[in-house]
């Protein structure tokens, strides 16, 4: 199994997808990137890159621009902002932080006992 696959699995796999929103996820050598839905941070991308002592960097941002104006015939230059950023992070970190962070829920609550 490839590093982008374990991080997806460490977040929550399918559930993960189903409950954020994520969508757009791009794998290399070490890193897992994806664009997040609407959420209270601001942050419209993520990226978590496995470092050399085996932990995790996240990094949320807001990317935009990149557009073509047709008026113009010109490109609207990329812009990244930092929102969050955090270093040496656990496997069993991430979607707390996440959580932390954009607001969203990671995994579906069980519902148990109920007399309909």
């Amino acid at each position: 199994m490839n590093v982008p696959a374990i991080i997806l699995e460490q977040l929550g796999g399918r559930r993960f997808i189903v409950m954020t929103g994520s969508k757009d996820f791009i794998g290399d050598k070490d890193t897992l990137r994806m664009s997040l839905a609407r959420n209270s941070s601001g942050a419209n991308r993520l990226e978590i890159t496995l470092n050399g002592l085996d932990l995790y960097d996240m990094r949320f941002y807001r990317r935009t621009g990149g557009k073509f104006n047709t008026k113009t015939y010109e490109f609207s230059p990329i812009k990244e902002k930092d929102i969050k950023i955090y270093k040496d992070v656990w496997c069993d970190q991430l979607e707390e932080l996440f959580r932390e962070v954009t607001g969203l829920e990671t995994r579906m609550p069980r519902v148990i006992g109920i007399n309909a």
